[in-house]
């Protein structure tokens, strides 16, 4: 306080002063007001500091304050949002660690196969879907499963042959590394019997005629028929991005992280004028990060370039790039992921994309101009390759927390799990991936063998051994909701409860582990943890309010949580029609 010994200013300076003092205080307390409130709830707030809380405020965006309900009363204003959560669990929102969304959306407005279980239901699908479409000259889809086209475990051209004879016809299996193609669409591709194999891909033939069965393997064969598919608008895409958005607010996702497309041509790394516009005009309600897929032999100056451009124009909590992907082998399923040994059934033992020692010069090269790099790596031998790869960059360049990536991680050797916390390697698992259904039971587990299978999607020994767990969903390979995911890493059994005890119940993890794997571990993943992940003060305002509390409910039930309210930098975009009307984020002013 200022004494009047101290000043020479006559009595009306004072009074002014006074005045803006006044003012001054005044507004200096309504800036600790709250935008928003939520209230009556069960926080869960994955702050190892202040696990739970009643209630938080928000302003501008971000949280401002976390406590009891008598705490956090004191920062509600004449303008205050009031949203009464019902006593229901609140939880920091979801980040999908691994989605390709522009294939995902676009996905949305074509035929859906997931879950048909016979040649005769993908048939009729596709058949209403043509004749509900006669406009396109294409048609498109995804989802079929391997277990449809026993004991082969491959589709056949003539099955579409047989409904859509006049039109090129291209189904995407469901986990994104085999497609399916009938006569008309191998026609125009220009595949014929003659037709190489491209490097890196295989073109299914009959062992007989050598003529073409219809079925592809893995991106640059599948490319062959790409480059002669009609690119969606722009136009086609903006909706598609707007309808997929919809969808991931619905199911609690405030962030994804994109590994680009599942297809060479395109993915949301090419489209990123796209999201950008999306953010200026206030259109994105999910937050997004997006690599480059770098393809073999070897990187170029001009794909360098092309992620350090895009590192330098998007960089916000909205939209950011400049991280690079790389596919370093492809799926048991087909027998096309490297392993250190021959497959149970065959005598190979899969292949690797990239030569060695190009992959590594690669990745230390990245590494070197600070690019965290994502390889998808499934089977042992990629594995350990990617390992060593993210260890030499370490090495040489003297690098330090680079939080280089690797995805799938489904076949890890023993050897090689504690590495993931020595080098500090962000393992990046889809818990829904090992749901134990035919296709991991009866195709990945008898490709691999009994030993081998025995290691399937090792979380618990990677976590136990001082690996970061973070989670995705590898949409649109299996649904893009998470509480599939956390359902199965909790219990490791079909909706049925099959295996009993469940498969490979040793690793199982805690429901604390699961929603950390999607929440702080994904932040840490992005090196976000500082700004995202959990709910605490000066963190971003994303978060979500569950039907059920996941921390009363048995573990087999958790995939029938219903997201009701999902909340992104302050802003609800996501009110189910379920929320209760006494509940709604109506405007409260007292």
């Amino acid at each position: 306080m200022l004494k009047a010994a101290h000043i020479r200013v006559a009595w009306c300076g004072v009074v002014l002063l006074a005045a803006w003092g006044t003012l001054g205080a005044a507004n200096a307390a309504s800036q600790q007001f709250a935008d928003t409130m939520v209230v009556n709830a069960r926080v869960y707030t994955v702050n190892s500091l202040q696990p739970w809380a009643e209630a938080l405020a928000i302003r501008q965006g971000k949280i401002i304050a976390v406590g009891s309900s008598k705490e956090i009363a004191s920062y509600r204003g004449p303008a205050t949002k009031t949203i009464d959560a019902g006593g229901r669990l609140v939880l920091p929102g979801f980040t999908d660690c691994h989605n390709h969304f522009l294939d995902g959306s676009l996905s949305l407005l074509q035929v859906d196969l997931v879950g048909a279980a016979t040649v005769g239901e993908i048939q009729r699908r596709v058949k209403d879907y043509a004749a509900a479409h006669p406009d396109l000259t294409w048609v498109l889809g995804r989802g079929w499963g391997y277990t449809v086209f026993a004991p082969s475990g491959l589709p056949d051209k003539k099955y579409l042959d047989q409904i859509v004879p006049d039109r090129p016809v291209y189904l995407e299996g469901f986990d994104g590394h085999t497609w399916w193609a009938n006569s008309k669409a191998l026609q125009v591709a220009g595949i014929t019997r003659t037709t190489p194999d491209p490097p890196g891909g295989i073109i299914v033939r009959d062992p007989g005629t050598g003529e073409p069965t219809g079925a592809i393997k893995e991106d640059e064969a599948d490319d062959v028929v790409r480059r002669v598919v009609p690119p969606p608008s722009r136009e086609q895409v903006t909706a598609a991005l707007l309808r997929g958005m919809q969808e991931a607010n619905r199911v609690g996702l405030v962030r994804v992280i994109s590994p680009d497309g599942v297809s060479m041509r395109g993915g949301d790394f090419h489209i990123l004028d796209v999201y950008d516009q999306l953010r200026r005009e206030g259109k994105l309600t999910v937050r997004f990060d997006v690599a480059l897929r770098i393809p073999p032999p070897a990187l170029t100056q001009a794909e360098l370039h092309e992620v350090e451009d895009a590192r330098h124009r998007y960089h916000d909590d909205w939209l950011s790039a400049g991280k690079a992907k790389f596919f370093v082998d492809g799926v048991i399923e087909t027998r096309t992921a490297a392993m250190l040994a021959p497959y149970a059934d065959d005598t190979q033992s899969g292949r690797l994309w990239w030569e060695p020692a190009a992959y590594k010069h690669a990745v230390a090269e990245l590494d070197r101009h600070g690019i965290q790099v994502f390889s998808h790596a499934i089977g042992d031998r990629a594995i350990r390759l990617a390992l060593d790869a993210y260890e030499n960059a370490r090495q040489v360049n003297h690098t330090s927390d680079a939080r280089h990536r690797i995805e799938h991680i489904e076949d890890a050797s023993a050897e090689d799990i504690p590495r993931f916390g020595k080098l500090g390697v962000v393992a990046s698992f889809q818990p829904l991936h090992a749901y134990p259904d035919d296709d991991v039971l009866k195709v990945w587990s008898r490709n691999l063998g009994p030993e081998r299978a025995q290691r399937g999607w090792a979380w618990h020994d990677v976590e136990s051994s001082g690996g970061v767990l973070a989670f995705g969903s590898d949409w649109p390979i299996v649904t893009m909701s998470p509480w599939p995911g956390v359902q199965n890493a909790l219990t490791r059994q079909t909706v049925e409860g099959d295996p009993q005890g469940g498969w490979l119940p040793n690793e199982r993890i805690s429901l604390p582990e699961a929603i950390k794997g999607y929440t702080l571990g994904a932040a840490f993943a992005g090196h976000r943890e500082k700004t995202e992940g959990s709910l605490q003060p000066g963190k971003l305002a994303d978060l979500i309010v569950l039907s059920q509390d996941l921390f009363k409910i048995e573990p087999n039930a958790a995939g029938k949580t219903e997201v009701l309210l999902t909340m992104v930098g302050g802003k609800v975009v996501y009110q189910s029609p379920n929320w209760n009307a006494g509940r709604t984020a109506s405007e409260e002013r007292h």
